[in-house]
């Protein structure tokens, strides 16, 4: 069982209690406790943290107005946000970065990642790559610049990482964000060590920010004191955050060693990198809607695919407009992730796989029509036109009056909801 799924269950538990006592609370304790040891959360900080809840539940009464049960939660959340570590804000000015990590961490792809990140909110940037183990290194991160449509120096071939670095620094010298990608090894040792600290010496580094995956779990606390002690670092950031069930013991294995997560990586895409926010992890393990980040995806979305945001406005609701919702939703990742954000974390997993299957085909279909159906669907019912439909994507004409049906009940639900005064506000957002 992953970490949100276990402790949204232990929170069911707490929710159907009648009464909240010490017994409650302590059963409670012990599926957290459970839930956290079996996603490699550090024993000694479990217990620090289910003590705390303890002590706080049972030594305090719920202000007037406030049921005891939303009392609980709000401890347990409290308590979770600061046991996971401080949100972290990124200042967007020029600065210089060193990445470092251990093999198979993902600190390549995130280099470009963060490149892109810091471009895409107006600073320029560049790569360079100073890794020179790894055999390809050169050409993987050389690929990831151009898809990032950042800067790119390195040196084919050569062995001297300071001496590239120092020559990147003079090529990318108009950048206002350089990222130096440095050599990886199986283990921190000396070596490597002796590496940095040459890289470190051309580089000057505004920032050493050391990646780690999130199935280390807490190995991360241990290898940020290791990093830390021998080049010094500013920081972490934690990659493979989608799906792995030893992120919550990476985030509080590193919060435990006073190392600061910066940015979390998410996916593979390289837009898949966000700074670290405590209060939006959390959320999103008790399965609480964040429509904040929901409304930032949606709207990078649309950026990305270049649509006018007024084709997303569901007040002309058309398969023109359905069309580029689709497209937004492709862009926000898997559905999955998407019904987090909503608040249904707990969707089954057929469902989601089922809806993903239905949406790609819906797209094809819509892909079929002439933009005058797309924009009157009353046209789609005249003869001729689904079978040809179904001819041009690859249906059959029962799947298209299928898109036909959803479609209908979809409108209508959209046409009662557009007027309801406080959905139309929220909808607004999204244009």
């Amino acid at each position: 069982m992953d970490l949100g799924e276990g402790i949204r269950k232990a929170m069911a538990k707490l929710s159907r209690a009648t009464i909240i006592d010490a017994k409650t609370i302590k059963e409670f304790n012990k599926e957290l406790q459970k839930t956290l040891i079996s996603n490699d959360v550090d024993v000694a900080l479990v217990l620090k943290l289910t003590n705390s809840i303890e002590s706080k539940a049972l030594k305090s009464n719920p202000p007037a107005g406030v049921s005891p049960h939303d009392y609980i939660t709000d401890i347990v959340y409290n308590e979770l946000v600061s046991f996971m570590g401080s949100t972290y804000e990124p200042e967007l000015r020029p600065k210089r970065i060193m990445l470092l990590g251990l093999y198979g961490s993902g600190k390549t792809t995130t280099a470009a990642k963060l490149a892109k990140y810091y471009q895409d909110r107006g600073l320029s940037a560049g790569l360079i790559c100073c890794d020179v183990t790894r055999p390809s290194a050169y050409e993987q991160l050389e690929t990831l610049a151009s898809q990032a449509n950042v800067a790119f120096f390195g040196v084919k071939g050569s062995t001297d990482a300071s001496n590239i670095a120092k020559a990147g620094m003079e090529a990318l010298k108009g950048k206002q964000v350089v990222i130096c990608d440095t050599s990886g090894r199986n283990s921190i040792n000396e070596q490597l060590i002796k590496e940095l600290k040459d890289i470190n010496r051309e580089f000057k580094p505004d920032e050493t920010i050391l990646v780690l995956s999130a199935d280390i779990g807490q190995v991360a606390g241990r290898l940020a004191n290791e990093f830390s002690e021998a080049v010094g670092i500013s920081g972490l950031i934690i990659t493979k955050m989608d799906g792995s069930g030893k992120g919550g013991g990476a985030l509080s294995a590193a919060n435990a060693a006073n190392a600061k997560v910066m940015f979390i990586g998410s996916g593979e895409k390289l837009s898949d990198i966000e700074p670290y926010n405590s209060e939006r992890f959390i959320g999103s393990l008790l399965g609480m809607p964040d429509i904040a980040n929901l409304l930032e995806k949606v709207q990078s979305a649309v950026a990305a695919e270049n649509i006018n945001p007024e084709e997303v406005e569901v007040e002309k609701l058309n398969f023109e407009s359905f069309y580029a919702q689709l497209k937004a939703l492709n862009r926000m990742g898997p559905l999955k992730n998407v019904f987090g954000m909503l608040g249904a974390s707990d969707m089954p997993k057929d469902v989601v796989e089922k809806g993903e299957e239905k949406l790609s085909k819906y797209k094809v279909i819509i892909s079929s029509m002439t933009k005058a159906e797309r924009h009157d669907e009353k046209l789609l019912h005249q003869d001729g036109r689904i079978r040809r439909i179904a001819l041009g994507s690859g249906t059959s004409e029962k799947e298209v009056r299928e898109l036909l049906a959803d479609f209908a009940k979809m409108k209508k639900s959209f046409n009662m909801l557009k007027n309801d005064r406080n959905m139309k506000r929220f909808m607004s957002k999204f244009s």
